[in-house]
């Protein structure tokens, strides 16, 4: 009997090892799928949400497109800007190591609105069709929403 118990829990314990070892193989992968959702294709934004005011429109007609190298083009047919993106997963006071990123850096003068874009967003959620992402600032305290979706 005592030899049966002790083998239970050997095998509970390695069970558990073999589930914690899964775990931290999916958190090492997701800053490369992240990556590889946002490089894939054109991206339009269906959300804008700015410490509350819905912006979502300052963005009708723009096609994003993240590139190799970390290079994000915003263009309308009118209006092309470039600016620099990167998906990072270091940590800062506000979360915890395993947070993904989605830093956005637009250098334009003559346009704010993309300057709300230029931010170091949390991941919400990420596929191959939409990333959703949060910001809240460090200054004011308001929060901010982004949403990119495929255009097809």
């Amino acid at each position: 009997m005592k030899t049966t118990r002790n083998l239970s829990l050997i095998l509970s314990f390695l069970l558990a090892m073999v589930l914690v070892s899964c775990d931290k193989n999916e958190d090492s992968n997701s800053q490369p799928q992240a990556e590889n959702n946002v490089k894939s294709g054109n991206w339009k934004i269906t959300k804008m949400i700015d410490s509350g005011d819905d912006e979502t429109s300052d963005f009708n007609g723009y096609t994003f497109t993240f590139q190799n190298g970390g290079i994000i083009s915003a263009t309308n047919g009118v209006k092309n800007y470039a600016g620099t993106w990167q998906v990072s997963d270091s940590n800062s006071d506000d979360d915890s190591p395993e947070d993904l990123h989605l830093i956005i850096s637009f250098s334009v003068s003559d346009d704010d609105d993309f300057d709300d874009l230029s931010e170091d967003w949390n991941y919400i959620s990420n596929s191959s069709s939409k990333i959703e992402l949060i910001h809240v600032s460090g200054g004011n305290g308001g929060t901010d929403y982004l949403t990119f979706e495929k255009i097809n």
